[in-house]
């Protein structure tokens, strides 16, 4: 079965894995203003955002007083077992938007999305920086072969 999509140009392709990714994410993109009612909502996002890519990405969602999307930004990019997170530019971005909340966001390139002692270390110092400016860290979620897990339903946070 092959599937389309409208080129550039405007002159139907077929659609690669990737496209085909792409277009998922774009339907299921929470939009600013939108409500994220749910963990699934949040899971069907990222899950399509961060599945399939070959290095790690650290991002966060960016939330109002009601959890509605401020924004979605991919924040650090690092290799195939490792990214780079620095508190800092989570903190600014945060204030930049006049963020509330956030839930934090990443993927495991090597498929398995069980949270390491490094992930914990990952969620903890920005978490402990943004509560200094009254920004609350809701969740941390990590994307791996396809699966999602929650820190916040591990007890993790």
């Amino acid at each position: 079965m092959n599937l389309y999509i409208r080129s550039p140009k405007g002159r139907y392709q077929a659609a690669d894995k990737t496209a085909i990714l792409e277009a998922a994410a774009e339907l299921v993109e929470p939009k600013r203003g939108e409500v994220l009612s749910s963990p699934d909502d949040t899971r069907d996002f990222i899950r399509y955002k961060l599945t399939g890519r070959e290095h790690e990405v650290f991002a966060v969602l960016f939330l109002d007083n009601r959890h509605r999307v401020i924004e979605y930004a991919e924040m650090f990019r690092g290799t195939i077992n490792g990214a780079s997170v620095h508190p800092r530019e989570v903190i600014k971005e945060a204030l930049k938007v006049n963020a509330a909340a956030c839930i934090f966001v990443h993927n495991h390139p090597s498929g398995v999305p069980e949270p390491s002692q490094a992930d914990r270390q990952l969620t903890k110092r920005p978490r402990e920086g943004l509560s200094l400016v009254d920004v609350r860290a809701l969740d941390h979620f990590i994307v791996g072969g396809g699966d999602v897990v929650s820190f916040a339903e591990r007890g993790l946070m």
